[in-house]
């Protein structure tokens, strides 16, 4: 019965992937959340550190709605790892100087090279209006580089997400974004 569940919830995530791939629009409940998928690729460098991370959503006019994720070095010692906060350009002049961090349900540790998966929380998908948005990612990292990677997406009047720039391949910092139902 459990097997049989799961195999039908893959099957409709399965689907609602597929319609946002092609430009369907697809009613967004709990269960077709948009998710955001992010690739941390492996570097061929002499000193390596993971990027610091931050993920928030705009309007179209780039105006800040919310934070969705800020990874950065959260344990270092007297708050060490804050410092380098403002290499994350973009994201600290929207957010991230306004902020008292760590930022509960936001802030976490920077993750290893591989893919990494967050689920757009639903408080948040319930403020939305129906209009144009954009989803951010930026990267930066310490004796590296930055990126910053825009996927967009639309809510028209029945609530319905269609997904405009579905996955985007970063160049330094970040392997393969993508935003899926």
């Amino acid at each position: 019965m459990l097997s049989d569940n799961l195999t039908a919830l893959s099957t409709l995530r399965g689907a609602f992937i597929f319609a946002s791939l092609i430009g369907l629009s697809v009613p967004v409940s709990a269960s077709t959340a948009p998710a955001i998928s992010i690739e941390i690729p492996r570097l061929q460098v002499a000193e390596y550190h993971r990027p610091y991370i931050a993920v928030w959503l705009s309007d179209a006019s780039q105006q800040r709605i919310a934070d969705i994720a800020v990874w950065y070095d959260v344990a270092m010692a007297r708050d060490e790892g804050s410092k380098w906060l403002p290499d994350l350009r973009q994201w600290w002049r929207r957010s991230g100087r306004s902020l008292t961090l760590p930022v509960d349900g936001v802030s976490g540790a920077t993750r290893p090279v591989g893919t990494h998966h967050i689920d757009m929380p639903q408080h948040i998908l319930d403020q939305l209006e129906p209009g144009d948005y954009i989803v951010h990612i930026e990267a930066a990292r310490e004796v590296g580089g930055r990126e910053h990677l825009q996927l967009k997406f639309s809510v028209n009047t029945q609530g319905a997400f269609k997904i405009n720039h579905s996955t985007l391949q970063g160049e330094h910092e970040l392997g393969r974004v993508t935003l899926s139902l």
